[in-house]
């Protein structure tokens, strides 16, 4: 079976940069969450740069746990997620993008970016027009948040030389899938010779 007929966007003139789950304790091997993403943290590295200089919207989500009682089901089917809890290292964005003052770090029990979160409305404050994505992992909470975003009526750029999964095959099959029905899947460089100039904040 083909896949269905489908047109690709532009980025628009206000894009969003969001950083998916770069919290240590998926950017560490040595985390039961985490995989080597060390290639895909040096382009998540170049565009925060190139969104930071322009004065584009930066956002981060971080998966955080602060009572026994969030996200129940998921936690009971993924125990690994336990270890993300305020007083944990592994909750914290990894330093090779430390958020600056001003962008906010979204706190998130869920795969998505969006759900139960004030991340739909902060967008909307900065005014942003669509949604360059990056981050950690590809099959889980990358793909629910581009879908999500989707859902939000943006036009939606997963990057796929910034994202990376622990599963290759679930990586390759979900950026497939995504481009296919959902959001275009775009390179680095692509996003980056697609931005605007002279952004002010």
């Amino acid at each position: 079976m083909t896949d269905l007929q489908r047109r690709s966007h532009p980025i628009g003139t206000r894009p969003a940069l969001v950083l998916v789950d770069l919290s240590v304790g998926f950017t560490d091997p040595d985390s039961p969450l985490g995989c080597e993403c060390d290639a895909a943290m040096s382009v998540n590295v170049t565009l925060l740069e190139a969104f930071r200089s322009r004065g584009l919207p930066v956002f981060f989500t971080s998966v955080c746990y602060r009572s026994a009682q969030q996200a129940t089901v998921f936690r009971s089917r993924l125990p690994a997620l336990d270890i993300l809890t305020p007083d944990s290292r592994w909750a914290h964005i990894d330093s090779r993008v430390q958020p600056r003052h001003g962008e906010p770090v979204i706190e998130k029990q869920y795969p998505s970016g969006f759900f139960g979160t004030s991340l739909a409305r902060l967008l909307a404050e900065q005014g942003a027009d669509s949604l360059v994505i990056t981050g950690l992992t590809t099959s889980g909470c990358v793909r629910a948040t581009a879908v999500d975003g989707l859902q939000h009526d943006y036009r939606v750029f997963v990057v796929k030389d910034a994202v990376e999964d622990r599963n290759r095959e679930a990586h390759e099959a979900n950026l497939h899938d995504l481009n296919a029905k959902y959001v275009d899947v775009v390179t680095a460089s692509q996003v980056l010779a697609a931005l605007p100039e002279g952004v002010q904040a």
